[in-house]
């Protein structure tokens, strides 16, 4: 069984982002990690191969140079071996990344099964695993929080709000993308980390898949607004409910 990872070289939450002015962010001090959507979504891959007792993880990365680093601490998890497909562009657009994780796994083989973090946590476009889907012609489930193969099937179950579950049934091959609480990522051990620099990452260009970077323009990039301060209401219920609404109608949110 071949069971296709996509994982996603990305900066790690807790780093302070700096932009620049071409639309653009300093990299220079930042730590990369790989977006902890995806590590569920590798544990998933790794726990299916080892309950089959046969089959083979294959990572598969769209990002810089750097993504490799990334990668070998996602194979430390237990995947066998990676397929990073080189690009210096940060935004590369979602429909370019899906044709170039799709030819990607074209040229190495034929998935049984294509697994996904349900978004990747630095645009969180949300795109990919859709078009990854639409363009291998596979069904395509997302935010799956428990999920089981057989015979040919595969049946996710995924949270709907108000502590409602979807029990969906698949054919395979599909495209599924892991949320928190599908399992529970292990952490890798010495050794695992050591064997991980082994093991072997197959490195393609864009142009070697027949692509380039274009598609859509980033336009600009703009931190997020601080929050303002908080106003405490003082009085009454009455009194502070009163005001509230005379604050909202101020501001023209009523």
């Amino acid at each position: 069984m071949q069971v296709y990872v996509i994982v996603k070289h990305v900066p790690d939450t807790a780093a302070n982002i700096k932009l620049t002015k071409d639309c653009d962010y300093d990299t220079g001090a930042l730590k990369f990690v790989v977006s902890p959507y995806d590590e569920y979504a590798v544990e998933e891959a790794v726990q299916i191969v080892e309950k089959a007792g046969q089959g083979e993880v294959i990572l598969v990365t769209v990002g810089p140079d750097k993504a490799a680093a990334t990668m070998r601490n996602a194979l430390a998890m237990g995947a066998h071996r990676g397929i990073l497909v080189k690009t210096d562009d940060k935004f590369l657009d979602s429909r370019t990344t899906a044709a170039a994780l799709k030819a990607a796994i074209d040229q190495d083989g034929s998935p049984d099964l294509v697994l996904s973090g349900k978004t990747a946590v630095d645009t969180e476009g949300c795109q990919t695993p859709y078009r990854l889907a639409a363009a291998f012609g596979f069904p395509v489930v997302n935010e799956i929080s428990a999920l089981e193969l057989n015979q040919g099937r595969a049946v996710a179950q995924r949270e709907i709000g108000g502590n409602d579950k979807e029990i969906l049934e698949l054919d395979l091959p599909c495209v599924v993308g892991a949320s928190k609480g599908l399992n529970t990522p292990r952490f890798p051990k010495f050794p695992d980390i050591m064997k991980a620099k082994k093991k072997p990452i197959t490195e393609l260009a864009l142009s070697d898949l027949g692509l380039d970077s274009g598609g859509a323009d980033l336009v600009t990039l703009e931190p997020v607004p601080e929050r303002s301060g908080a106003r405490m209401m003082q009085g009454s219920v009455r009194a502070s409910v009163e005001e509230l609404v005379t604050i909202l109608k101020d501001e023209k949110i009523l």
